[in-house]
């Protein structure tokens, strides 16, 4: 008989998708899916032949959300045809939630209030477990298992280990979740957390906006992770109830909580002695401070993805940059994460701030993260705050890429070298 009686958020969340009262670690069970989520490059272009050949129907296709951001705005001719085979497709099937070319999909899906506190989602991109930052148990999955889903509306799961990530105190100003999610890719590796539930908890992470808490979330899969979670509370319902969600949808704030004497691995963190963090090229494990790599001078400085252009991001950058200018050797690149948080930025005058400062800005698309669109040239030494920095993803081989915060990124681009973003805030 074991001596843990109590249950992890990952085990209420899978046992109340699976249907029982509590699940056991390494129980392989099957649950109900609440929410499946495909973008263009993931969805129709690959699902649609499958269904066909089985001849069968999407189980419910109120519970399926279709992105289009991976290749829109269309760069060519076959970007053109996955979008037209993508629009297509989604009139055929009559899908009610489609997101058109407004953002990308990690962060237009709690925009649009799809995501909810006890909800068991997948989603056909292995960022997916941004959910996780809702209290939403979500995770990647490849075309034949969201085949699956199509067709049942299940998937079965072996429940996971619960790593526990505890931050305590108070970050220093120009210090944020994306510094936090390096610090622990260094410490853990890319696989440091492979099939196993990562859980952020700490009074680092209860006071963080959930844009901060969903960048957490979001790179819980650089560390091998199923999923990425937090427990739901009074700032997770405040931000569903500001995008349309009704109180009677979201359960009580305490009902999936990690209880203390359940099995969980606990590591501490100490959030005030944290210092900004950069990965050299090419993963996001090897990262150190930033002061290893005051030397390096990026020729491009990218602001986007999901991870690092969201708009606690822009406003981020647009601190350190209002009423400087980008250093002439380096060219800043912002492609906001979200149409809506383009126009919160813009109304805030956040946007101004980084046009006047010398940004060019790119479409609401996952663009070069996704090793589309605006890729970069031969040779060049990126600092981006994106959350992958592979060999060749964001453009040919020999293209060097730095990952940092927004922070990071704005002000090694006014300096012209990566630089600490708390010398330019002194």
């Amino acid at each position: 008989m074991s001596r843990h009686t109590g249950q992890t958020l990952a085990q209420k969340l899978i046992a109340r998708a699976s249907g029982q009262a509590r699940v056991a670690v390494g129980e392989v069970v099957t649950c109900k899916v609440d929410l499946a989520m495909f973008h263009d490059s993931s969805g129709p272009r690959r699902l649609q032949p499958m269904l066909q050949e089985l001849g069968a129907q999407i189980w419910d296709t109120s519970k399926v959300v279709l992105v289009l951001d991976h290749y829109v705005p269309a760069q060519d001719a076959d970007a053109r045809k996955i979008i037209q085979i993508t629009r297509d497709v989604a009139k055929q099937w009559r899908l009610p939630h489609v997101i058109d070319s407004e953002g990308i999909c990690h962060v237009v899906l709690p925009e649009r209030g799809h995501l909810k506190p006890g909800f068991f989602g997948v989603g056909g991109d292995s960022h997916s477990p941004t959910g996780g930052a809702f209290g939403c148990y979500m995770f990647g999955i490849g075309a034949t298992e969201m085949l699956g889903v199509m067709v049942t509306g299940e998937i079965w799961v072996q429940v996971p280990r619960t790593l526990r990530m505890q931050w305590q105190g108070a970050l220093q100003k120009g210090v944020c979740a994306k510094d936090m999610m390096l610090h622990m890719l260094a410490r853990f590796g890319m696989n440091g957390g492979a099939y196993q539930a990562v859980e952020f908890a700490g009074s680092t992470v209860r006071a963080m906006s959930m844009q901060e808490r969903m960048t957490l979330s979001n790179m819980s899969a650089e560390m091998g992770a199923q999923v990425g979670l937090i427990a739901a509370d009074a700032t997770t319902t405040d931000y569903l109830t500001s995008v349309g969600v009704q109180a009677h949808e979201m359960p009580l704030e305490n009902q999936f909580q990690t209880e203390e004497n359940a099995d969980f691995e606990s590591f501490d963190f100490d959030a005030a002695s944290l210092s900004p963090q950069v990965a050299a090229p090419h993963s996001p494990a090897n990262t150190k401070q930033v002061s290893e790599f005051s030397e390096v001078r990026p020729s491009i400085a990218y602001i986007g993805a999901c991870t690092g252009a969201k708009l606690v991001d822009l406003q981020a950058a647009a601190q350190v940059l209002q009423g400087r200018k980008v250093d002439p050797s380096v060219r800043l690149l912002v492609a906001p994460a979200s149409a809506r948080d383009q126009a919160q930025a813009t109304r805030e005058g956040v946007m101004q701030i980084l046009t006047d400062a010398g940004a060019t800005i790119l479409p609401n698309s996952c663009g070069a993260c996704a090793g589309y669109g605006a890729t970069f040239e031969e040779g060049a030494t990126v600092i981006s705050s994106t959350a992958r920095n592979f060999q060749g993803r964001m453009g040919p081989a020999s293209v060097q890429v730095y990952l940092a915060s927004p922070w990071t990124v704005a002000a090694s681009a006014l300096r012209g070298r990566i630089t600490d973003v708390r010398e330019v805030l002194e």
